[in-house]
């Protein structure tokens, strides 16, 4: 094998012998090359031994054949596997330098991805989880530490948000973490790739990325308004064209639960058993294009004026106007996410 190269007897029977292999930059979780076999160009990826590795190899496989239901494609072809090694071997996909308006091809695509399952694909991959008791709790206490009064009503809104996420029912194929870096713009539209993070639930809560500011992703941008309503509007379309049916709901539960999840501040390896909404009121970090505190201040806004626009949840959206409006006269520097992604 070429400088490592994951390629055992299984995938050169299947596929035939590896040719020249070039190491690509990946995440700490996973080694990625470039390769030609028989000629043709493609993706080697393998997931290091790590806890979950397995889980996550198999999420990222049920994921990529589901996906591959869909034409245009969203995802890369799976080629080849390897279970054993946890080698994925895909189809190599040209990326090009996104556009301006980015987020509307890609909203188009993340419908479209949504959409590859259903019903039937029960039991194939985890049900998505969303925020728990323990992120309401460590948010009222950041308030609390901001020097913000929790109104009496706020508890209760909380545990019927909670209730909401939790029993909101779906199918559709989530990718799990959505975010620029892991999806290829190519003549032929968008394809995401990475998909360790897959699971099955409602659309809505991956839809909402596009205006919390991708909060699981080193790249958080805030997309201008009409960009925004622009990709939404892509989304509700590819969606009804996938399936026949509306896009159930509206983004602003969704938007409050990324809010409350203190984990969606640092990256993944950062991730469990760290309340790193107690961080902020004594430090601020930087994570990608933006610091822990701009994220959440982005996030707080948002979940304000979605909470005045659609009349709810009433007092936990006065709550996030005064926990915003604290940080603000804390930390008056601080500066709104970028409304550009960066160029690659």
């Amino acid at each position: 094998m070429r400088s490592g190269l994951p390629f055992g007897e299984r995938l050169r029977a299947e596929l035939g012998p590896p040719g020249p292999a070039r190491r690509l930059t990946s995440s700490p979780r996973s080694r990625v090359w470039r390769v030609e076999v028989s000629g043709t160009p493609v993706v080697v990826k393998q997931l290091r031994d790590a806890p979950e590795a397995a889980e996550r190899y198999a999420r990222e496989t049920a994921a990529l054949e589901l996906a591959s239901r869909v034409d245009p494609p969203v995802a890369p072809r799976l080629l080849g596997a390897d279970p054993e090694q946890r080698v994925l071997v895909l189809e190599h996909v040209e990326h090009r330098q996104p556009r301006g308006d980015w987020v509307v091809a890609y909203a188009e695509a993340l419908a479209r991805l949504h959409a590859a399952a259903g019903p039937a694909a029960v039991g194939r991959l985890p049900a998505w989880s969303g925020p728990t008791a323990q992120d309401a709790d460590a948010f009222l206490a950041l308030a609390r530490a901001l020097g913000v009064a929790v109104p009496s009503g706020v508890p209760a809104e909380l545990d019927a948000l909670l209730d909401r996420l939790t029993g909101t029912p779906g199918h559709a194929l989530l990718h799990g973490d959505p975010c620029p870096g892991n999806d290829l713009h190519t003549g032929d539209g968008v394809r995401f790739v990475d998909f360790e993070q897959a699971s099955l639930g409602h659309g809505i809560v991956e839809l909402a990325y596009l205006r919390i500011g991708f909060p699981t992703c080193w790249c958080s941008t805030s997309p201008p308004p009409e960009q925004l309503e622009a990709a939404e509007a892509a989304y509700r379309a590819a969606w009804h064209a996938a399936t026949g049916t509306e896009v159930l709901g509206d983004p602003t539960d969704a938007c409050a639960g990324w809010l409350l999840r203190g984990d969606a501040l640092v990256q993944r390896a950062h991730r469990g058993g760290v309340d790193h909404l107690g961080r902020l009121p004594h430090r601020d970090w930087t994570w990608g294009t933006a610091t822990a505190r701009q994220r959440l201040a982005h996030r707080l806004g948002v979940v304000a004026r979605s909470a005045a626009d659609t009349g709810g949840p009433e007092a936990f959206g006065r709550l996030c106007t005064a926990v915003r409006d604290s940080m603000l006269a804390r930390w008056p520097r601080l500066r709104p996410l970028p409304a550009e992604r960066p160029p690659e």
